[in-house]
């Protein structure tokens, strides 16, 4: 399945990678859990146990590519690089 198939069926998590003071000057996506990627590791259990697809974004979708990453080597089956936050806005 592709990103915009998961963003289509409404059926999916958002975890936004980036940092709480980024949230504060750029605004949020109504919906997502805040995980700075200095968490990811930490609370990577959390992240594993959601039982549908889950969309990490962060402000231009690099460090939501390293999140997948690292989280698909532990095991994220299925995971999608949802990119920059402003972008993933406009398409929901």
């Amino acid at each position: 399945m592709s990103l915009a198939d998961v963003l289509q069926s409404g059926n999916y998590a958002l975890i936004d990678v980036r940092e709480p003071m980024e949230l504060e000057m750029d605004g949020n996506i109504e919906g997502a859990v805040n995980i700075p990627l200095g968490e990811v590791e930490d609370r990577k259990d959390e992240i594993l146990s959601i039982e549908k697809p889950v969309v990490l974004f962060c402000r231009s979708g690099n460090r939501s590519g390293k999140a997948l990453e690292y989280l698909n080597s532990q095991g994220l089956q299925d995971g999608y690089n949802g990119g920059g936050w402003a972008d993933l806005k406009a398409s929901l």
